[in-house]
């Protein structure tokens, strides 16, 4: 099989925030993504901090990865939906990318689902 790109995104949050953060990302912006058409993998608080988070997504490869982020990010759904509330509570933002197998992507994405 095929790998995919998977993007991960690590968050630092304002102390304090990362409850109504993830209600946010849970509530609004995950839907979002979904009904945009980006497979979000996994996405919540790490288990050492509630203000450290993440958010895991897969592309078919780098170009649609580019290509549908920049369309999600411009959309006015974005723009005038969660933006605000998530980029005001985010203190630092690190970003990774890489190539995994459909499998370990599942395997992820069962993982994290069954912790939550």
């Amino acid at each position: 099989m095929k790998s995919r790109v998977v993007e991960i995104l690590q968050y630092r949050l304002k102390t304090g925030t990362g409850r109504t953060f993830h209600r946010i990302m849970r509530d609004i912006s995950v839907p979002l993504h979904v009904e945009q058409g980006i497979d979000v993998v996994a996405y919540g608080c790490s288990r050492h901090d509630a203000d450290s988070y993440f958010l895991l997504r897969a592309f078919e490869n780098e170009e649609e990865m580019h290509g549908v982020l920049e369309g999600f990010y411009a959309s006015e759904a974005w723009r005038s939906g969660p933006r605000e509330a998530i980029v005001e509570r985010i203190e630092l933002s690190l970003k990774s990318v890489l190539l995994l197998s459909p499998s370990a992507i599942d395997e992820m994405r069962n993982s994290f689902s069954a912790s939550q």
